[in-house]
């Protein structure tokens, strides 16, 4: 069996060197490197993946777990080592890490790199892929940058739209618009498929683009049928960093005659870790032109109290994965405080992931207002969506 591909992800040109010398004395001839996360992103898109990421977790620690949160989600490895002195505490901790679902990992590696160590993990790799969930077909690799442009072109980027109720009525509260590829080839593709390497080639803003023109085509259909509705885009925080988007977004409104709070806009708690003058700005235009601000995949990042009170944001949106365990004395305690953690500031509060009616029951238990999940409505087409919405007086 040939030896597998792999992505040697290290802060210092020592240590980098270091493993890659010992992969290569393996007989390891594929081998990438890069010295910081961004660089080992652009390396994984360009060669389509890798079976292995061999991650050296010093000094470079958050990084080094955003880089491998989005090669699990969006199948760029296999498997993945891990090289730090970690405590045995730590070290537990690393290897059950939610982040690194979807991959195989091998081990923890000590330092200095020891060449039977690095042999005994590698032994370990398995080509086979984890089982794929009920949501989505099995990863594959990236598409390549003209394949996107032409889906770009061809316009097979499609908005599909997810509602949002409220959960003690079971009315429709919004919906979110959630991107699909309609995939000539390839079929229908989630975002886990693709949105990285849209990410890569920096298209993420010409797809934001024409989703919000699809939005506003779904929102002018409504209207004439005397139906108004909030609609929610996903927005990554390095969208934020230019003010051409935010003026696009306030030229689209005032050209379809929408007031700006049928738009909100969800940017994930990760991308506020570090929030320069300019995104703090444009988070704040979009306020004033009276867009909502919604905090997604709340409680799974590392965004601080400080900056809750400090950003303009009017919603948090909490993970799904938190709520799974809903009888769990621990979920309560997590979802109650954030409760009224989102009462303190003023804010809504919205819970994804809804998949049972126990789930549900207990977070209007639990004083929980909104909530979006497969139990209560799946993601439609605009037309399905534009139907159901016509038809169902309260829906659920």
């Amino acid at each position: 069996m040939c030896s597998p591909s792999v992505l040697v992800l290290a802060e210092q040109s020592f240590q980098r060197g270091a493993l890659v010398t010992a992969l290569q004395h393996l007989g390891v001839d594929d081998i990438l490197q890069a010295d910081d996360s961004e660089r080992a992103l652009t390396q994984i898109y360009r060669a389509g993946g890798v079976d292995i990421v061999l991650c050296d977790l010093s000094n470079t620690t958050v990084n080094c777990l955003d880089f491998l949160t989005q090669v699990a989600e969006n199948g760029m490895a296999h498997a993945v080592v891990l090289c730090s002195e970690l405590k045995p505490e730590l070290r537990r901790a690393v290897e059950q890490m939610t982040c690194l679902s979807g991959l195989q990992m091998l081990g923890v590696m000590s330092k200095p790199t020891q060449l039977y160590r690095l042999q005994e993990i590698l032994s370990r790799y398995s080509r086979r892929r984890p089982a794929p969930d009920v949501e989505s077909a099995p990863h594959s690799r990236l598409p390549s940058e003209e394949d996107v442009q032409r889906g770009l072109a061809q316009g097979e980027f499609r908005a599909w739209f997810q509602p949002k109720f409220d959960l003690k009525t079971s009315a429709v509260a919004g919906a979110e618009a959630l991107v699909r590829w309609q995939h000539p080839v390839r079929g229908l593709l989630l975002p886990r498929d693709f949105l990285a390497a849209v990410l890569a080639y920096d298209l993420i803003d010409e797809m934001l683009k024409q989703l919000l023109e699809q939005g506003m085509t779904l929102l002018n259909a409504l209207r004439r049928s005397g139906l108004g509705l909030e609609l929610a885009f996903n927005l990554h925080a390095s969208q934020l960093a230019r003010n051409d988007l935010i003026e696009h977004i306030e030229q689209l409104l005032k050209r379809h005659g929408f007031p700006g709070w049928t738009l909100l806009f969800e940017v994930a708690e990760n991308g506020l870790l570090d929030v320069p003058r300019t995104t703090r700005e444009n988070l704040l235009r979009l306020r004033m032109m009276g867009c909502g601000l919604s905090i997604d995949d709340f409680g799974m990042g590392f965004s601080s109290l400080t900056l809750l009170c400090q950003l303009p944001f009017n919603q948090l949106k909490l993970d799904g994965q938190l709520v799974r365990s809903i009888e769990d004395p621990r979920t309560h305690a997590m979802v109650t405080s954030t409760v009224a953690l989102a009462r303190a500031l003023n804010m809504s509060l919205v819970i994804e992931g809804v998949g049972s009616h126990v789930i549900r029951d207990g977070l209007v238990a639990m004083g929980c207002s909104f909530g979006q999940g497969f139990h209560l409505a799946r993601p439609m087409e605009a037309q399905r969506f534009l139907r159901w919405l016509q038809e169902s007086d309260s829906p659920t």
